[in-house]
Protein backbone atom coordinates (compact mmCIF):
# COMPACT_ATOMS: atom_id res chain seq x y z
CA UNK A 1 0.00 0.00 0.00
CA UNK A 2 1.63 3.57 -1.10
CA UNK A 3 0.87 5.89 1.16
CA UNK A 4 0.81 9.80 0.17
CA UNK A 5 1.52 12.98 1.16
CA UNK A 6 -1.40 13.61 3.10
CA UNK A 7 -0.97 10.40 4.91
CA UNK A 8 2.24 11.51 6.25
CA UNK A 9 1.26 14.99 6.70
CA UNK A 10 -1.24 13.06 9.17
CA UNK A 11 1.48 11.06 10.76
CA UNK A 12 3.12 13.95 11.17
CA UNK A 13 0.80 15.94 12.90
CA UNK A 14 0.09 12.88 15.41
CA UNK A 15 3.63 12.69 15.96
CA UNK A 16 4.13 16.12 17.21
CA UNK A 17 0.55 16.49 19.25
CA UNK A 18 1.91 13.22 21.42
CA UNK A 19 4.91 14.95 21.92
CA UNK A 20 2.86 18.59 23.23
CA UNK A 21 5.32 19.94 20.37
CA UNK A 22 2.96 22.12 18.34
CA UNK A 23 3.34 25.15 21.18
CA UNK A 24 6.85 25.39 19.21
CA UNK A 25 6.04 24.53 16.13
CA UNK A 26 4.97 28.63 14.79
CA UNK A 27 5.51 29.26 11.54
CA UNK A 28 8.50 30.92 12.19
CA UNK A 29 9.96 28.23 14.24
CA UNK A 30 9.19 25.82 11.08
CA UNK A 31 10.53 28.03 8.67
CA UNK A 32 13.92 28.52 10.99
CA UNK A 33 14.68 24.86 11.52
CA UNK A 34 14.07 24.33 8.04
CA UNK A 35 16.58 26.83 7.22
CA UNK A 36 19.12 24.70 9.62
CA UNK A 37 18.03 21.61 8.27
CA UNK A 38 18.58 22.83 4.34
CA UNK A 39 22.21 23.63 5.87
CA UNK A 40 23.13 20.40 7.82
CA UNK A 41 21.97 19.03 4.11
CA UNK A 42 24.58 21.14 2.20
CA UNK A 43 26.92 20.28 4.76
CA UNK A 44 27.41 16.81 3.15
CA UNK A 45 28.23 18.26 0.09
CA UNK A 46 31.11 20.61 1.71
CA UNK A 47 34.38 20.32 -0.19
CA UNK A 48 33.48 17.68 -2.51
CA UNK A 49 34.36 18.39 -6.20
CA UNK A 50 31.35 18.40 -8.87
CA UNK A 51 32.10 14.32 -9.48
CA UNK A 52 32.25 13.55 -5.67
CA UNK A 53 28.84 14.96 -4.89
CA UNK A 54 27.53 12.66 -7.72
CA UNK A 55 28.94 9.59 -6.84
CA UNK A 56 28.42 9.47 -2.65
CA UNK A 57 29.41 5.78 -0.78
CA UNK A 58 25.75 4.20 0.15
CA UNK A 59 27.05 5.39 4.23
CA UNK A 60 26.84 9.24 2.90
CA UNK A 61 23.71 8.50 0.89
CA UNK A 62 21.51 7.32 3.62
CA UNK A 63 23.28 10.21 5.52
CA UNK A 64 21.94 13.07 2.52
CA UNK A 65 18.54 10.76 2.56
CA UNK A 66 18.18 11.76 6.51
CA UNK A 67 18.75 15.50 6.09
CA UNK A 68 16.12 15.41 2.91
CA UNK A 69 13.63 13.76 5.22
CA UNK A 70 14.18 16.46 7.80
CA UNK A 71 13.96 19.20 5.45
CA UNK A 72 10.46 17.79 4.12
CA UNK A 73 9.36 17.21 6.99
CA UNK A 74 9.87 20.25 8.53
CA UNK A 75 8.59 21.77 4.79
CA UNK A 76 5.38 19.50 5.04
CA UNK A 77 4.84 21.03 8.76
CA UNK A 78 5.15 24.35 7.90
CA UNK A 79 2.90 24.11 4.47
CA UNK A 80 0.17 22.05 7.75
CA UNK A 81 0.76 25.35 9.88
CA UNK A 82 -0.12 28.01 6.79
CA UNK A 83 -2.48 25.82 5.34
CA UNK A 84 -1.16 25.67 1.93
CA UNK A 85 -0.94 22.71 -0.31
CA UNK A 86 2.40 22.43 -1.12
CA UNK A 87 1.30 19.82 -3.88
CA UNK A 88 -0.46 22.23 -5.71
CA UNK A 89 1.87 25.48 -5.08
CA UNK A 90 4.42 22.77 -5.82
CA UNK A 91 2.73 22.63 -9.57
CA UNK A 92 1.81 26.40 -9.27
CA UNK A 93 5.78 27.30 -9.29
CA UNK A 94 6.99 24.68 -11.94
CA UNK A 95 4.45 26.56 -14.08
CA UNK A 96 5.42 29.79 -13.82
CA UNK A 97 9.07 28.33 -13.63
CA UNK A 98 8.12 27.59 -17.45
CA UNK A 99 6.70 30.64 -18.46
CA UNK A 100 9.60 32.71 -16.47
CA UNK A 101 12.05 29.67 -18.14
CA UNK A 102 10.80 28.90 -21.75
CA UNK A 103 12.74 26.14 -23.49
CA UNK A 104 13.85 27.88 -26.52
CA UNK A 105 15.63 30.60 -24.22
CA UNK A 106 16.74 28.66 -21.06
CA UNK A 107 18.14 25.67 -22.88
CA UNK A 108 21.50 24.81 -21.54
CA UNK A 109 21.35 28.09 -19.43
CA UNK A 110 22.17 29.30 -16.03
CA UNK A 111 21.30 32.80 -16.51
CA UNK A 112 18.27 34.17 -14.62
CA UNK A 113 15.38 34.89 -16.30
CA UNK A 114 15.75 38.44 -16.48
CA UNK A 115 18.51 38.27 -18.42
CA UNK A 116 17.38 35.93 -20.98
Amino acid sequence: MTRGLEDLKAALVQFSEARDWAQFHSPKNLASALSVEAAELLEHFQWLTEAQSRDLSDEKKAAVAAEMADVFLYLLNLSEKLDIDLMAASWAKLKANGEKYPVDKAKGSMKKYTEL
